[in-house]
């Protein structure tokens, strides 16, 4: 489908306004240099290899696909299957270099291209093709980025192969798989690797993945019949999850598993070295309520338990956390007793400020914590030091925006994303440098109308059509998500830009964040707990009729929702059980039926089916069907492999034995993600329905 329309064709052309913005940057441990991704320019897909030397300011290209590779295409379809399966649960489409491990001093970088494995010394720029036994993906350097971990075919292998395993894998051939993150790790938990080398290098400490007991997920093409179907396991919720070990695997031959309570702890949600001596791992019940960490002695693979944070409802994931300082004190999530702010414990005794709530502890700096968190404006995250002995606060960002950080030595990189545009700067030795960004300048200066309404405190945004004429009523768009986990109502500029141009298309773009979404309170998160559609729907109702009174152009006898996801979820629900407030839906990729969907994400909110028939039973659309009375869109990708397109299918076809009128695209070949080009041909799609459906 060609592009006419000019915001669309460019957003197409230049990735969203991300083509030649620096991507993935990784700071040297002594904090004197910074390596990262970036293409050539706004219209460039192809990500290359960068190093910028802070003492210098020198920059320079030190890996270049274009002609490392000179033949390839950047095609998913060359992709060794297990990569293109994590690149989805990482939500990155990258026709250059995807991402990259180096070395702790950024000597040495190392990454795969089409199952190529390439070796870099950034300080020369020279790129030598190592030697592997297959299609490589997710290699990683030693510390001395001589030797290569890397996976090929469900196995972990070296280059330089030790003399006691010349050509064959470090992993045992026992039909599992290892060195990977399974699909719950990587989709839902927060830990996409799989394999961790020792500090000196003589053993790697690998997962052991077996699928063996999980149901078979099928994906054909029916846009090419000739092709056989692809089929992967799926942890559906209630059934079986992998089976999940962790193993030291030394060069030597010899094998120590981790041992720890399994059963009651099946989920690895992160692992590391804390020395040669030391492996760190936090474990998590089936439910998520309970969380440890673990220390574990890699010569017996014997743990014991340093922290345990438990949650009634859910812990709730706050990256950082937990973890033990380098003076051997634990820092732990710590709720408020009322629910009214995420903070930080410190052996127990609560550190944080109770005015805000914290996203994330980024490491430390100066002596005290570096912390990402938000204060009584949801929309906005700022960046904190936090002295970890007296709890004193220090902001370190100003500003409408979402700013985010890292650092290493003494230098501190920031990442603000403000109204007026994205800047990544690098304080170090007392200067500001700018990390240089050739992406398309953002069309348009959004600054959506934001408020706190009825008494929930929902965070909402208005944007109306540039040059919008007070006294003109428009049709209203709520474009929307809701679910828990992400946010839609903040203040980075790039999702606002296509909000900006559906406003221009003569909507009032309504989005507003219903309880159950994060970053309000943990009591307004854990308000979806055990039933998710009631309390969403009923907050996006409250919030527009909050609004009215303040926004009178909006024509609530005209309301249109939009969604992808659990937005498209979202959307569908709203048709079909409020169709007194909303009048057309586009519901793209909606969970229909979450006993379809996977164990660790469904089962963290609403728990087991078999313990809450009547929640999942509630929260499923196929049963509504029958009631259908509005204009439905619904829109899904054939090769989704996150929300498999039956999702839809099963309540087209309840609809159709209805009787009851609807809309579908299936798209072959569309992923979850819909990049390349796709969401801006579905936007276009999805804007002749609305119009033509709210007149």
């Amino acid at each position: 489908m060609t592009q006419t329309d000019p915001f669309l064709s460019l957003s197409a052309r230049t990735g969203r306004f991300g083509f030649g913005s620096p991507r993935a940057a990784t700071l040297s441990a002594d904090g004197t240099r910074v390596l990262f991704l970036r293409s050539t320019g706004p219209l460039d897909p192809v990500e290359r290899l960068w190093l910028l030397d802070l003492a210098t300011r020198e920059e320079r290209l030190v890996a270049d696909p274009v002609t490392l590779a000179p033949q390839r295409t950047g095609d998913l379809a060359d992709l060794p299957v297990l990569e293109r399966r994590l690149r989805e649960r990482v939500r990155l489409w990258a026709p250059g270099i995807g991402s990259f491990a180096a070395t702790a001093d950024l000597s040495v970088a190392v990454f795969a291209l089409d199952g190529r494995l390439l070796r870099t010394v950034t300080a020369t720029g020279e790129t030598t093709e190592l030697p592997t036994e297959g299609p490589a993906f997710d290699p990683r350097p030693d510390t001395t980025g001589q030797r290569v971990a890397y996976l090929t075919g469900g196995a972990l292998h070296l280059t330089p192969a030790p003399a006691l395993h010349p050509g064959g894998p470090l992993s045992p051939a026992d039909g599992a798989l290892w060195g990977v993150a399974e699909f719950a790790a990587a989709e839902e938990l927060g830990r996409h690797r799989g394999h961790w080398w020792s500090p000196d290098g003589s053993a790697v400490l690998a997962t052991r993945v077996d699928e063996s007991a999980l149901p078979l997920r099928h994906f054909a093409d029916p846009a090419h019949p000739e092709q056989a179907p692809e089929s992967f396991a799926y942890p559906q919720a209630g059934g079986p999850n992998a089976d999940v070990q962790l193993w030291v695997l030394a060069l030597d031959g010899h094998r120590v598993r981790l041992r720890w309570d399994a059963e009651a702890h099946p989920y690895l949600t992160a692992a590391g070295w804390e020395g040669n001596g030391e492996i760190l791992l936090t474990v998590a019940d089936r439910l998520q309520q309970c969380v440890l960490l673990l220390s574990a002695d890699p010569a017996t693979g014997e743990t014991r338990e340093l922290s345990r944070t438990t949650d009634a409802f859910w812990v709730d994931d706050l990256p950082g956390t937990p973890a033990r300082l380098a003076d051997g004190r634990l820092l732990t999530a710590a709720d408020t007793p009322d629910g009214a702010a995420r903070g930080l414990a410190l052996d127990g005794r609560i550190l944080s400020d109770e005015r805000i709530q914290v996203r994330r502890v980024v490491g430390r700096l100066d002596g005290r914590l570096l912390i990402e968190a938000n204060e009584d404006q949801p929309a906005d995250q700022h960046v904190y030091l936090l002295d970890p002995d007296g709890g004193a606060l220090e902001r370190l960002t100003e500003g409408a925006g979402v700013h985010s950080a890292t650092a290493a030595g003494e230098t501190l990189l920031l990442t603000s994303a403000t109204p007026d545009g994205i800047r990544r700067t690098a304080h170090f030795r007392g200067e500001w440098i700018p990390l240089t960004d050739h992406a398309e300048p953002l069309p348009y200066v959004v600054r959506p109308q934001l408020a706190r309404v009825t008494e929930l405190g929902l965070p909402t945004a208005v944007v109306y059509p540039r040059g919008h004429v007070a006294g003109q009523r428009l049709p209203v768009l709520l474009d929307v998500y809701g679910g828990p986990g992400a946010q839609a109502v903040a203040s980075e500029p790039r999702r606002w830009q296509v909000r900006q141009w559906w406003a221009d298309q003569g909507f009032a773009v309504v989005t507003t964040d219903n309880r159950g979404t994060p970053f309000v309170s943990p009591a307004f998160a854990r308000a979806i707990f055990r039933r998710f559609s009631q309390v969403a729907l009923d907050d996006q109702v409250a919030a527009l009729r909050a609004l009215a009174p303040h926004h009178p152009d909006l024509d609530l006898d005209r309301v249109g929702v939009r969604g992808w996801s659990y937005g498209g979820y979202l959307a569908a629900l709203a048709v079909l059980r409020r169709p007194d407030v909303f009048h057309a839906a586009s519901a793209g990729a909606p969970p229909t039926d979450f006993r379809l969907y996977d164990t660790a994400y469904t089962e963290r909110y609403l728990g087991l089916p078999q313990d809450n028939p009547e929640g999942y039973r509630a929260d499923c659309l196929i049963e509504d069907a029958a009631g259908l009375t509005r204009p439905l869109l619904l829109i899904h990708g054939l090769a989704d492999d996150n929300v498999h397109p039956a999702h839809t299918l099963l309540l087209s076809e309840a609809l159709t034995r209805a009787g009851r009128p609807h809309s579908m695209l299936a798209l072959p070949g569309v992923s979850h993600l819909t990049a390349g080009g796709v969401m801006e041909q579905l936007a276009a799609l999805e804007l002749d329905f609305l119009r033509r459906a709210l007149g």
